[in-house]
C-alpha cells in the first residue's frame, strides 16, 4: 500500500490491485464484479460511464447500504483459502 500512498489503517472504500495498478471505489467494484459468477460480469458495462459519475453513485450506495440491506451482528470468518486472497 505504501507504493500507492494509501493508508491501510482505515480504508475508506474497496481497493483492488491488479497487474500492479491500484483501482478504487467504482472501478475496483466493477473489476471485481467482472470476475464473479452469474450475472455480475454484466455490470462491467458501467465502466463506460465517466468515473466521477460512477464514484458519485458508489458513494451514495456506500452511505445508504446499511439502511437498505441491514447490518449483521457478526462478521463471517473467512476460510484459509479466502484469507489468502487478501492483503494483510
Amino acid at each position: 500500500m505504501d507504493k500507492f500512498g494509501i493508508s491501510f489503517t482505515i480504508p475508506e472504500s474497496v481497493l483492488l490491485i491488479e497487474e500492479g495498478r491500484l483501482f478504487q471505489k467504482s472501478s475496483a467494484a466493477l473489476k471485481i464484479a467482472r470476475n464473479l459468477n452469474g450475472l455480475w460480469p454484466a455490470v462491467y458495462v458501467f465502466i463506460l460511464v465517466p468515473k466521477f459519475l460512477r464514484d458519485l453513485i458508489y458513494d451514495y450506495i456506500a452511505r445508504n447500504r446499511y439502511r437498505w440491506f441491514g447490518k449483521r451482528e457478526a462478521c463471517m470468518i473467512p476460510t484459509p483459502e479466502l484469507k489468502a486472497r487478501f492483503v494483510g
